[in-house]
């Protein structure tokens, strides 16, 4: 600190710049808040829960592709169940199953805000929508292949001793 003294006053400045400074932009996103914005804002943490619950049923009653999600979740937990998977291969299931969970979620709210948004067809709708739903295949395609890694060894070894009778 520069201690400057002019006339009878005396005046301290810090010559030291602050820590962080944020762009006007960061600053903007920093300001917004979401209540003065939403319509609906979540008061507690039971209603944020409900809120997440309802999406989640939502998503089971309207999406298809959800509900096929469902039964392989569970076909696969039970698979790793039944083969007694070790807790590093449970960790790696649940990881991509809700990976998939996820993948699946933000595709189908990124075609609702884009309904919302566009309710005409707009080339660049269809761009926001085929890319959500290249995500999904994405994460289909990652949940195949780690499912082939965990699952293969272990069921390849209970299955061939009854297939060479």
């Amino acid at each position: 600190m520069k201690t400057q003294q002019t006339g009878t006053e005396r005046k301290t400045t810090n010559s030291r710049r602050p820590l962080l400074i944020f762009h006007p932009d960061t600053l903007a996103t920093l300001n917004a808040r979401p209540e003065d914005y939403s319509p609906i804002v979540s008061e507690s943490r039971l209603k944020s829960l409900r809120y997440a619950l309802a999406g989640w049923l939502y998503m089971l009653r309207y999406q298809k592709n959800t509900r096929i999600q469902a039964v392989f979740s569970v076909a696969a937990m039970a698979l790793a169940l039944w083969l007694g998977l070790p807790p590093r291969d449970w960790a790696a299931l649940v990881i991509i199953i809700t990976m998939n969970w996820m993948a699946e979620f933000i595709n189908a709210a990124l075609e609702a805000a884009v309904n919302l948004a566009s309710p005409q067809l707009h080339p660049m709708a269809r761009v926001c929508k085929d890319v959500g739903a290249a995500a999904v295949l994405l994460a289909a395609v990652a949940a195949v292949l780690v499912g082939a890694f965990i699952f293969a060894p272990p069921l390849l070894e209970r299955l061939v001793p009854l297939l060479a009778r």
